[in-house]
Protein backbone atom coordinates (compact mmCIF):
# COMPACT_ATOMS: atom_id res chain seq x y z
CA UNK A 1 0.00 0.00 0.00
CA UNK A 2 1.58 3.19 -0.77
CA UNK A 3 2.34 5.65 1.66
CA UNK A 4 0.61 9.43 0.81
CA UNK A 5 2.91 12.10 2.66
CA UNK A 6 0.46 15.27 2.60
CA UNK A 7 1.47 18.65 2.52
CA UNK A 8 0.48 21.49 4.57
CA UNK A 9 -1.81 22.66 1.83
CA UNK A 10 -3.59 18.93 1.14
CA UNK A 11 -4.14 18.86 4.89
CA UNK A 12 -6.06 22.02 5.01
CA UNK A 13 -7.91 20.87 1.43
CA UNK A 14 -9.44 17.26 3.22
CA UNK A 15 -10.09 19.54 6.56
CA UNK A 16 -12.28 21.66 4.19
CA UNK A 17 -13.63 18.57 2.57
CA UNK A 18 -14.92 17.30 5.65
CA UNK A 19 -16.58 20.57 6.71
CA UNK A 20 -18.39 20.95 3.42
CA UNK A 21 -19.91 17.19 4.09
CA UNK A 22 -20.91 18.16 8.23
CA UNK A 23 -22.97 21.32 6.50
CA UNK A 24 -24.44 18.52 4.11
CA UNK A 25 -23.01 19.55 0.97
CA UNK A 26 -21.75 16.39 -0.75
CA UNK A 27 -18.22 17.33 -2.53
CA UNK A 28 -18.75 15.00 -5.46
CA UNK A 29 -22.32 15.22 -6.38
CA UNK A 30 -23.48 12.40 -9.48
CA UNK A 31 -27.14 14.70 -10.49
CA UNK A 32 -26.53 16.17 -13.30
CA UNK A 33 -25.48 19.89 -13.90
CA UNK A 34 -27.90 21.86 -16.64
CA UNK A 35 -24.87 23.13 -18.56
CA UNK A 36 -26.63 25.67 -21.17
CA UNK A 37 -23.59 27.88 -22.15
CA UNK A 38 -19.66 28.20 -22.20
CA UNK A 39 -16.94 30.96 -22.01
CA UNK A 40 -16.09 31.19 -25.45
CA UNK A 41 -19.04 30.92 -26.89
CA UNK A 42 -20.72 33.68 -24.14
CA UNK A 43 -17.41 35.54 -25.10
CA UNK A 44 -18.40 36.03 -28.92
CA UNK A 45 -21.92 36.46 -28.92
CA UNK A 46 -22.53 38.77 -26.26
CA UNK A 47 -23.15 42.34 -27.13
CA UNK A 48 -24.70 45.54 -25.02
CA UNK A 49 -27.81 45.23 -27.19
CA UNK A 50 -28.46 41.50 -26.76
CA UNK A 51 -27.76 40.65 -23.22
CA UNK A 52 -31.29 39.90 -22.83
CA UNK A 53 -30.57 36.94 -24.89
CA UNK A 54 -27.72 35.66 -22.06
CA UNK A 55 -30.09 36.75 -18.98
CA UNK A 56 -30.03 32.94 -17.70
CA UNK A 57 -26.92 31.40 -18.17
CA UNK A 58 -25.61 27.64 -16.68
CA UNK A 59 -21.97 27.11 -16.91
CA UNK A 60 -19.47 24.98 -15.30
CA UNK A 61 -15.82 24.57 -14.39
CA UNK A 62 -13.04 24.60 -12.53
CA UNK A 63 -11.49 28.15 -10.38
CA UNK A 64 -8.78 29.82 -11.26
CA UNK A 65 -8.38 32.89 -9.36
CA UNK A 66 -10.82 34.61 -6.31
CA UNK A 67 -10.33 38.46 -5.97
CA UNK A 68 -12.50 38.86 -2.41
CA UNK A 69 -14.16 42.07 -2.15
CA UNK A 70 -15.99 41.27 1.56
CA UNK A 71 -19.22 41.04 0.60
CA UNK A 72 -18.81 40.34 -3.38
CA UNK A 73 -16.22 38.41 -5.11
CA UNK A 74 -15.00 38.25 -8.45
CA UNK A 75 -13.93 34.62 -10.17
CA UNK A 76 -12.34 33.43 -12.71
CA UNK A 77 -13.75 30.28 -14.32
CA UNK A 78 -11.90 28.05 -16.52
CA UNK A 79 -14.19 25.35 -18.55
CA UNK A 80 -13.10 23.50 -21.76
CA UNK A 81 -13.31 26.44 -24.13
CA UNK A 82 -11.62 28.82 -22.03
CA UNK A 83 -11.92 31.31 -19.41
CA UNK A 84 -14.47 33.80 -17.98
CA UNK A 85 -15.12 35.89 -15.05
CA UNK A 86 -17.97 35.57 -12.50
CA UNK A 87 -19.22 37.99 -10.14
CA UNK A 88 -20.83 36.48 -6.44
CA UNK A 89 -22.41 38.98 -3.88
CA UNK A 90 -22.96 37.88 -0.55
CA UNK A 91 -27.14 39.06 -0.78
CA UNK A 92 -27.82 37.30 -4.36
CA UNK A 93 -26.74 33.94 -2.57
CA UNK A 94 -28.65 33.85 0.85
CA UNK A 95 -31.17 32.30 1.05
CA UNK A 96 -33.92 32.92 3.74
CA UNK A 97 -31.61 35.25 5.64
CA UNK A 98 -28.89 32.64 5.19
CA UNK A 99 -25.56 33.78 4.27
CA UNK A 100 -23.35 30.27 4.96
CA UNK A 101 -23.32 29.25 1.13
CA UNK A 102 -21.36 32.91 0.54
CA UNK A 103 -19.66 33.77 4.42
CA UNK A 104 -18.77 29.82 4.57
CA UNK A 105 -18.67 27.58 1.62
CA UNK A 106 -17.61 30.89 -0.66
CA UNK A 107 -15.30 32.41 1.32
CA UNK A 108 -13.65 29.69 3.64
CA UNK A 109 -14.17 26.30 1.70
CA UNK A 110 -13.69 26.74 -1.41
CA UNK A 111 -9.91 26.72 -3.33
CA UNK A 112 -8.42 27.44 -6.41
CA UNK A 113 -8.74 23.80 -8.46
CA UNK A 114 -12.78 23.53 -6.98
CA UNK A 115 -15.37 22.57 -9.68
CA UNK A 116 -18.42 24.94 -8.90
CA UNK A 117 -21.74 25.67 -11.42
CA UNK A 118 -23.06 29.34 -11.65
CA UNK A 119 -26.14 30.51 -13.17
CA UNK A 120 -27.18 33.98 -13.93
CA UNK A 121 -26.82 36.58 -15.82
CA UNK A 122 -23.96 38.08 -18.45
CA UNK A 123 -23.22 41.97 -17.91
CA UNK A 124 -20.34 44.06 -18.77
CA UNK A 125 -17.85 45.57 -16.28
CA UNK A 126 -17.21 49.26 -15.61
CA UNK A 127 -13.76 48.10 -17.00
CA UNK A 128 -15.48 46.38 -19.74
CA UNK A 129 -15.00 42.59 -19.18
CA UNK A 130 -17.76 40.21 -20.43
CA UNK A 131 -19.01 38.80 -16.82
CA UNK A 132 -21.22 36.57 -15.54
CA UNK A 133 -23.49 37.90 -12.21
CA UNK A 134 -23.71 34.50 -10.44
CA UNK A 135 -27.18 34.02 -8.57
CA UNK A 136 -27.28 30.34 -7.97
CA UNK A 137 -23.70 28.73 -6.90
CA UNK A 138 -23.48 24.78 -6.79
CA UNK A 139 -20.69 22.77 -5.43
CA UNK A 140 -19.88 20.46 -7.65
CA UNK A 141 -15.75 18.83 -6.97
CA UNK A 142 -13.57 19.54 -4.36
CA UNK A 143 -9.84 19.64 -5.10
CA UNK A 144 -7.88 18.30 -2.48
CA UNK A 145 -4.02 18.92 -4.34
CA UNK A 146 -3.07 22.51 -5.41
CA UNK A 147 -2.33 22.95 -8.58
CA UNK A 148 1.06 24.53 -9.68
CA UNK A 149 0.91 28.44 -9.63
CA UNK A 150 0.77 30.51 -12.91
CA UNK A 151 0.62 34.15 -12.33
CA UNK A 152 -0.79 35.98 -15.34
CA UNK A 153 -0.67 39.68 -15.58
CA UNK A 154 -1.64 41.99 -18.83
CA UNK A 155 -1.98 39.24 -21.26
CA UNK A 156 1.39 37.74 -20.15
CA UNK A 157 1.88 34.26 -18.32
CA UNK A 158 4.63 34.54 -15.91
CA UNK A 159 6.19 31.17 -13.67
CA UNK A 160 4.58 28.92 -16.56
CA UNK A 161 5.19 25.78 -15.48
CA UNK A 162 7.75 24.27 -18.34
CA UNK A 163 9.52 21.50 -16.53
CA UNK A 164 9.05 18.17 -19.06
CA UNK A 165 9.20 15.65 -16.18
CA UNK A 166 5.59 17.36 -15.07
CA UNK A 167 4.31 18.24 -18.14
CA UNK A 168 4.38 14.93 -19.86
CA UNK A 169 4.11 12.89 -16.99
CA UNK A 170 0.97 14.99 -15.25
CA UNK A 171 -0.81 15.97 -18.68
CA UNK A 172 -3.88 16.68 -16.76
CA UNK A 173 -2.47 19.13 -14.72
CA UNK A 174 -0.62 20.77 -17.48
CA UNK A 175 -4.08 20.85 -19.19
CA UNK A 176 -5.57 22.65 -16.08
CA UNK A 177 -2.70 25.54 -15.87
CA UNK A 178 -1.44 25.74 -19.56
CA UNK A 179 -4.64 26.07 -21.37
CA UNK A 180 -3.25 27.21 -24.40
CA UNK A 181 -1.61 23.83 -25.17
CA UNK A 182 -4.82 22.08 -25.97
CA UNK A 183 -4.93 23.71 -29.40
CA UNK A 184 -1.71 21.63 -30.35
CA UNK A 185 -4.71 18.84 -29.21
CA UNK A 186 -7.51 20.14 -31.77
CA UNK A 187 -5.22 20.49 -34.43
CA UNK A 188 -4.15 17.17 -34.21
CA UNK A 189 -7.47 15.79 -34.43
CA UNK A 190 -8.57 18.44 -37.43
CA UNK A 191 -5.29 16.79 -38.93
CA UNK A 192 -6.65 13.29 -38.85
CA UNK A 193 -10.27 14.36 -39.74
CA UNK A 194 -8.81 16.57 -42.84
CA UNK A 195 -6.71 13.32 -43.93
CA UNK A 196 -9.88 10.62 -43.24
CA UNK A 197 -12.12 13.07 -45.27
CA UNK A 198 -9.48 13.11 -47.81
CA UNK A 199 -9.40 9.55 -48.21
CA UNK A 200 -13.06 8.94 -48.20
CA UNK A 201 -13.98 11.12 -50.84
CA UNK A 202 -11.54 9.15 -52.83
CA UNK A 203 -13.35 6.18 -52.29
CA UNK A 204 -11.28 5.11 -49.61
CA UNK A 205 -12.32 2.04 -46.83
CA UNK A 206 -11.10 2.69 -43.46
CA UNK A 207 -10.39 -0.73 -41.95
CA UNK A 208 -9.14 -2.41 -38.76
CA UNK A 209 -6.48 -4.49 -38.75
CA UNK A 210 -4.45 -7.37 -35.44
CA UNK A 211 -3.35 -4.77 -33.12
CA UNK A 212 -1.54 -8.80 -31.18
CA UNK A 213 0.08 -10.49 -33.84
CA UNK A 214 2.04 -13.77 -34.34
CA UNK A 215 4.20 -12.94 -36.26
CA UNK A 216 5.62 -8.82 -36.28
CA UNK A 217 5.78 -8.25 -39.76
CA UNK A 218 5.80 -4.85 -42.02
CA UNK A 219 8.78 -3.23 -41.24
CA UNK A 220 12.40 -3.82 -39.79
CA UNK A 221 12.06 -2.44 -35.94
CA UNK A 222 12.58 -4.63 -32.86
CA UNK A 223 8.98 -5.86 -31.25
CA UNK A 224 7.30 -6.13 -28.17
CA UNK A 225 6.67 -9.52 -27.19
CA UNK A 226 3.94 -10.92 -25.05
CA UNK A 227 2.48 -14.37 -24.16
CA UNK A 228 -1.09 -15.62 -25.01
CA UNK A 229 -2.59 -17.28 -22.23
CA UNK A 230 -5.57 -19.18 -24.11
CA UNK A 231 -3.41 -20.04 -27.21
CA UNK A 232 -0.08 -20.48 -25.47
CA UNK A 233 1.98 -18.93 -27.51
CA UNK A 234 4.01 -15.93 -27.94
CA UNK A 235 2.46 -12.63 -29.55
CA UNK A 236 3.98 -9.33 -30.40
CA UNK A 237 2.48 -6.16 -30.43
CA UNK A 238 2.31 -4.39 -34.19
CA UNK A 239 5.03 -2.58 -35.60
CA UNK A 240 3.18 -2.59 -38.55
CA UNK A 241 -0.09 -2.54 -40.40
CA UNK A 242 1.53 -3.32 -43.62
CA UNK A 243 0.90 -6.86 -44.21
CA UNK A 244 -2.65 -7.20 -42.97
CA UNK A 245 -3.45 -4.50 -45.14
CA UNK A 246 -2.18 -6.16 -48.35
CA UNK A 247 -3.92 -9.03 -47.60
CA UNK A 248 -6.96 -7.20 -48.05
CA UNK A 249 -5.68 -5.73 -51.48
CA UNK A 250 -5.49 -9.32 -52.02
CA UNK A 251 -9.12 -10.39 -51.08
CA UNK A 252 -10.21 -8.10 -53.76
CA UNK A 253 -10.21 -4.55 -52.16
CA UNK A 254 -9.25 -1.19 -54.36
CA UNK A 255 -8.64 1.27 -51.72
CA UNK A 256 -7.95 0.61 -48.10
CA UNK A 257 -6.74 2.76 -45.33
CA UNK A 258 -5.91 2.61 -41.23
CA UNK A 259 -4.74 4.96 -38.27
CA UNK A 260 -3.07 2.42 -36.92
CA UNK A 261 -1.41 2.36 -33.78
CA UNK A 262 2.24 0.74 -33.65
CA UNK A 263 4.76 -0.30 -31.03
CA UNK A 264 8.37 -0.29 -31.47
CA UNK A 265 10.74 -1.52 -28.57
CA UNK A 266 13.30 0.84 -29.71
CA UNK A 267 14.72 4.31 -28.52
CA UNK A 268 13.26 7.49 -27.34
CA UNK A 269 14.28 10.75 -28.53
CA UNK A 270 12.66 14.22 -29.68
CA UNK A 271 11.25 12.49 -32.76
CA UNK A 272 10.58 8.33 -31.83
CA UNK A 273 7.85 7.31 -29.04
CA UNK A 274 7.75 3.45 -27.93
CA UNK A 275 3.84 3.90 -29.27
CA UNK A 276 2.86 6.26 -32.27
CA UNK A 277 0.54 6.47 -35.13
CA UNK A 278 0.94 5.90 -38.64
CA UNK A 279 -1.67 5.74 -41.72
CA UNK A 280 -0.80 3.48 -43.88
CA UNK A 281 -2.62 3.12 -46.82
CA UNK A 282 -3.26 1.03 -50.02
CA UNK A 283 -4.38 1.25 -53.36
CA UNK A 284 -4.44 -1.40 -56.19
CA UNK A 285 -3.33 -0.95 -60.18
CA UNK A 286 -1.51 2.30 -58.77
CA UNK A 287 2.03 2.70 -58.44
CA UNK A 288 5.27 4.81 -56.28
CA UNK A 289 4.49 8.41 -59.09
CA UNK A 290 0.47 7.85 -58.67
CA UNK A 291 1.43 8.03 -54.82
CA UNK A 292 3.91 11.14 -54.58
CA UNK A 293 1.24 12.77 -56.48
CA UNK A 294 -1.38 11.90 -53.83
CA UNK A 295 1.06 12.88 -51.11
CA UNK A 296 1.45 16.16 -52.09
CA UNK A 297 -2.75 16.81 -52.69
CA UNK A 298 -2.84 15.60 -49.42
CA UNK A 299 -0.48 17.23 -47.49
CA UNK A 300 -1.40 20.44 -48.83
CA UNK A 301 -4.44 20.08 -48.12
CA UNK A 302 -4.37 19.00 -44.42
CA UNK A 303 -1.98 21.99 -44.06
CA UNK A 304 -4.59 24.50 -45.22
CA UNK A 305 -7.30 22.65 -42.90
CA UNK A 306 -5.36 22.71 -39.92
CA UNK A 307 -3.46 26.01 -40.12
CA UNK A 308 -5.50 27.99 -43.05
CA UNK A 309 -2.72 27.93 -45.61
CA UNK A 310 -0.09 25.97 -47.28
CA UNK A 311 3.12 27.86 -45.75
CA UNK A 312 3.43 26.64 -41.96
CA UNK A 313 6.45 28.26 -39.58
CA UNK A 314 8.04 25.43 -37.82
CA UNK A 315 10.90 26.97 -35.50
CA UNK A 316 12.95 29.62 -37.55
CA UNK A 317 11.97 28.12 -40.76
CA UNK A 318 9.23 28.70 -43.34
CA UNK A 319 7.80 24.88 -45.10
CA UNK A 320 5.63 25.16 -47.94
CA UNK A 321 3.31 22.10 -48.37
CA UNK A 322 2.18 23.68 -51.52
CA UNK A 323 2.62 20.95 -54.65
CA UNK A 324 4.83 19.71 -56.36
CA UNK A 325 7.45 18.58 -53.91
CA UNK A 326 11.54 18.00 -54.98
CA UNK A 327 12.38 14.71 -55.95
CA UNK A 328 15.80 13.01 -55.79
CA UNK A 329 17.45 9.75 -56.01
CA UNK A 330 18.96 8.65 -52.69
CA UNK A 331 22.15 7.46 -53.81
CA UNK A 332 22.18 11.06 -55.75
CA UNK A 333 21.34 12.76 -52.22
CA UNK A 334 24.16 11.15 -50.64
CA UNK A 335 26.89 12.30 -53.27
CA UNK A 336 25.57 15.87 -53.24
CA UNK A 337 26.19 15.68 -49.53
CA UNK A 338 29.19 13.71 -49.44
CA UNK A 339 30.71 13.88 -52.40
CA UNK A 340 31.16 9.93 -52.23
CA UNK A 341 29.20 7.91 -55.02
CA UNK A 342 27.94 4.51 -53.04
CA UNK A 343 26.21 3.00 -56.19
CA UNK A 344 28.55 0.17 -57.49
CA UNK A 345 29.70 -0.25 -53.78
CA UNK A 346 29.23 -3.39 -52.21
CA UNK A 347 29.54 -4.31 -48.17
CA UNK A 348 33.06 -3.94 -47.36
CA UNK A 349 33.18 -0.31 -49.22
CA UNK A 350 30.37 0.79 -47.56
CA UNK A 351 31.76 0.24 -44.40
CA UNK A 352 34.83 1.79 -45.21
CA UNK A 353 32.81 4.81 -46.87
CA UNK A 354 31.22 4.86 -42.83
CA UNK A 355 34.33 5.06 -41.37
CA UNK A 356 35.48 7.65 -43.40
CA UNK A 357 32.50 9.79 -42.54
CA UNK A 358 32.99 8.62 -38.86
CA UNK A 359 29.50 6.58 -38.98
CA UNK A 360 29.13 4.02 -36.23
CA UNK A 361 27.69 0.76 -37.43
CA UNK A 362 26.94 -2.42 -36.01
CA UNK A 363 28.70 -5.43 -37.53
CA UNK A 364 25.42 -7.11 -38.16
CA UNK A 365 24.51 -3.96 -40.51
CA UNK A 366 24.10 -5.52 -44.40
CA UNK A 367 24.35 -3.44 -47.55
CA UNK A 368 21.18 -1.70 -46.65
CA UNK A 369 21.46 -0.33 -43.48
CA UNK A 370 24.98 0.79 -44.43
CA UNK A 371 23.73 2.83 -47.03
CA UNK A 372 20.66 4.04 -44.45
CA UNK A 373 23.32 4.88 -41.98
CA UNK A 374 25.14 6.87 -44.16
CA UNK A 375 21.80 8.54 -45.80
CA UNK A 376 20.31 9.23 -42.14
CA UNK A 377 23.64 11.04 -40.84
CA UNK A 378 25.08 12.95 -43.55
CA UNK A 379 21.94 13.91 -45.79
CA UNK A 380 18.39 13.74 -43.96
CA UNK A 381 18.81 16.50 -41.82
CA UNK A 382 19.76 18.93 -45.47
CA UNK A 383 16.36 18.29 -46.63
CA UNK A 384 13.61 21.23 -45.16
CA UNK A 385 11.28 21.76 -47.68
CA UNK A 386 9.26 18.87 -48.74
CA UNK A 387 11.40 15.99 -50.65
CA UNK A 388 11.04 13.13 -51.84
CA UNK A 389 13.71 10.85 -51.22
CA UNK A 390 13.39 7.97 -54.70
CA UNK A 391 14.97 4.85 -56.09
CA UNK A 392 16.04 3.37 -53.52
CA UNK A 393 19.13 -0.03 -53.66
CA UNK A 394 16.92 -3.51 -52.87
CA UNK A 395 18.43 -4.58 -49.98
CA UNK A 396 16.89 -1.36 -48.30
CA UNK A 397 13.32 -2.39 -48.94
CA UNK A 398 12.26 -6.32 -48.60
CA UNK A 399 8.38 -5.34 -49.76
CA UNK A 400 9.40 -3.24 -52.64
CA UNK A 401 8.78 -4.14 -56.36
CA UNK A 402 11.98 -4.07 -58.16
CA UNK A 403 12.61 -0.79 -59.84
CA UNK A 404 10.87 -0.99 -64.03
CA UNK A 405 14.05 0.46 -65.61
CA UNK A 406 16.88 0.69 -63.09
CA UNK A 407 18.89 -2.34 -62.25
CA UNK A 408 19.62 -3.33 -58.45
CA UNK A 409 16.95 -0.09 -57.08
CA UNK A 410 13.74 -0.66 -56.29
CA UNK A 411 10.15 1.86 -56.97
CA UNK A 412 10.73 3.35 -53.50
CA UNK A 413 10.09 6.59 -51.89
CA UNK A 414 10.65 8.67 -48.42
CA UNK A 415 9.01 11.65 -47.80
CA UNK A 416 11.80 14.25 -45.45
CA UNK A 417 10.72 16.81 -44.24
CA UNK A 418 12.41 19.74 -41.75
CA UNK A 419 15.42 17.03 -41.58
CA UNK A 420 12.73 13.85 -40.50
CA UNK A 421 11.07 11.19 -42.66
CA UNK A 422 7.14 11.87 -42.59
CA UNK A 423 6.67 9.26 -44.97
CA UNK A 424 7.56 5.98 -46.89
CA UNK A 425 5.95 4.68 -49.73
CA UNK A 426 6.37 1.23 -52.07
CA UNK A 427 4.95 0.21 -55.93
CA UNK A 428 4.36 -2.73 -53.73
CA UNK A 429 5.88 -6.16 -54.00
CA UNK A 430 3.66 -8.50 -55.59
CA UNK A 431 5.92 -11.76 -56.82
CA UNK A 432 5.20 -14.28 -54.02
CA UNK A 433 8.54 -15.82 -55.25
CA UNK A 434 10.92 -12.90 -55.25
CA UNK A 435 9.04 -12.06 -52.03
CA UNK A 436 10.10 -15.21 -50.30
CA UNK A 437 13.81 -14.67 -51.47
CA UNK A 438 13.59 -10.90 -49.77
CA UNK A 439 12.23 -12.37 -46.39
CA UNK A 440 14.88 -15.20 -46.63
CA UNK A 441 18.05 -12.54 -47.01
CA UNK A 442 16.49 -10.85 -43.94
CA UNK A 443 16.61 -14.50 -41.98
CA UNK A 444 19.96 -14.01 -42.81
CA UNK A 445 20.78 -10.60 -41.55
CA UNK A 446 18.71 -11.80 -38.57
CA UNK A 447 21.33 -14.97 -38.03
CA UNK A 448 24.08 -12.08 -38.26
CA UNK A 449 22.35 -10.44 -35.11
CA UNK A 450 20.03 -7.69 -36.30
CA UNK A 451 17.21 -7.77 -34.34
CA UNK A 452 15.38 -4.88 -36.60
CA UNK A 453 15.27 -7.84 -39.63
CA UNK A 454 12.37 -8.66 -40.68
CA UNK A 455 10.36 -11.86 -39.67
CA UNK A 456 9.24 -14.27 -42.53
CA UNK A 457 4.93 -13.81 -42.25
CA UNK A 458 4.48 -17.20 -43.94
CA UNK A 459 0.68 -16.54 -44.31
CA UNK A 460 1.53 -13.42 -46.46
CA UNK A 461 3.60 -15.38 -48.48
CA UNK A 462 0.41 -17.65 -49.07
CA UNK A 463 -1.81 -14.88 -49.80
CA UNK A 464 0.33 -13.42 -52.31
CA UNK A 465 0.29 -16.75 -54.13
CA UNK A 466 -3.41 -16.29 -54.82
CA UNK A 467 -2.33 -13.24 -56.58
CA UNK A 468 -2.31 -9.67 -55.65
CA UNK A 469 -3.04 -6.63 -58.25
CA UNK A 470 -0.50 -4.06 -58.90
CA UNK A 471 -0.54 -1.82 -55.63
CA UNK A 472 0.77 1.18 -53.81
CA UNK A 473 1.27 1.78 -50.58
CA UNK A 474 1.93 4.50 -47.80
CA UNK A 475 2.97 4.81 -44.54
CA UNK A 476 2.44 8.41 -42.98
CA UNK A 477 4.03 9.40 -39.64
CA UNK A 478 1.07 10.97 -37.88
CA UNK A 479 2.83 11.99 -34.98
CA UNK A 480 5.74 13.85 -36.87
CA UNK A 481 2.99 15.50 -39.42
CA UNK A 482 1.84 16.67 -36.45
CA UNK A 483 4.62 17.80 -34.89
CA UNK A 484 5.37 19.99 -38.25
CA UNK A 485 1.52 21.43 -38.32
CA UNK A 486 1.42 22.62 -34.60
CA UNK A 487 5.43 23.95 -34.58
CA UNK A 488 6.32 21.35 -31.80
CA UNK A 489 9.85 20.88 -31.29
CA UNK A 490 9.51 17.20 -29.96
CA UNK A 491 6.61 14.49 -30.66
CA UNK A 492 6.04 14.29 -26.43
CA UNK A 493 4.40 17.74 -27.11
CA UNK A 494 1.96 15.97 -29.38
CA UNK A 495 0.96 12.96 -27.74
CA UNK A 496 -1.53 13.33 -24.66
CA UNK A 497 0.40 10.81 -22.67
CA UNK A 498 4.04 10.16 -23.68
CA UNK A 499 6.07 6.77 -22.56
CA UNK A 500 7.89 7.99 -19.76
CA UNK A 501 10.30 5.67 -17.18
CA UNK A 502 7.91 4.14 -14.13
CA UNK A 503 7.47 6.42 -11.24
CA UNK A 504 8.62 5.25 -8.38
CA UNK A 505 6.08 5.53 -5.19
CA UNK A 506 6.77 5.44 -1.90
CA UNK A 507 4.90 2.02 -0.43
CA UNK A 508 4.83 0.62 2.81
CA UNK A 509 6.31 -3.07 3.10
CA UNK A 510 5.45 -5.20 5.96
CA UNK A 511 8.96 -6.18 6.86
CA UNK A 512 8.69 -9.40 8.20
CA UNK A 513 7.09 -10.44 5.15
CA UNK A 514 9.81 -8.83 2.88
CA UNK A 515 12.38 -10.43 4.90
CA UNK A 516 10.82 -14.23 4.59
CA UNK A 517 10.51 -13.64 0.39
Amino acid sequence: MQTQHLSEQEIVRREKLAELQKLGIDPYPAALYPVNNYSAAIKSSFTDENKDALSDVCLAGRIMSVRDMGKASFAVLQDSQGRIQVYLRKDDLAKDGDTTLYDIVWKKLVDIGDFIGVKGFVFRTKTGEISVHVKELTFLGKSLRPLPIVKEAEGQTFDAVTDPEFKYRQRYADLVINPSIKETFLKRTKLINSIREFLNEHGALEVDTPVLQSIPGGAAARPFITHHNALDAPFYLRVANELYLKRLIVGGFDWVYEFSRNFRNEGMDRTHNPEFTILEFYTAYKDYLWMMNVTERLLEKAAIDVCGQAEVPVGDKTISFKAPFKRISIYDAIQEHTGIDVSEMDEAGLRDVCKQLLIDVEPSSGKGKLIDEIFGGKCEQHYVQPTFIIDYPVEMSPLTKKHRTKHGLVERFELIINGKEIANAYSELNDPIDQRERFEEQVKLMERGDEEAMYIDYDFLRALEYGMPPTSGIGFGIDRLCMLLTNQPSIQDVLLFPQMRPEKWVVEANEENSEQQ
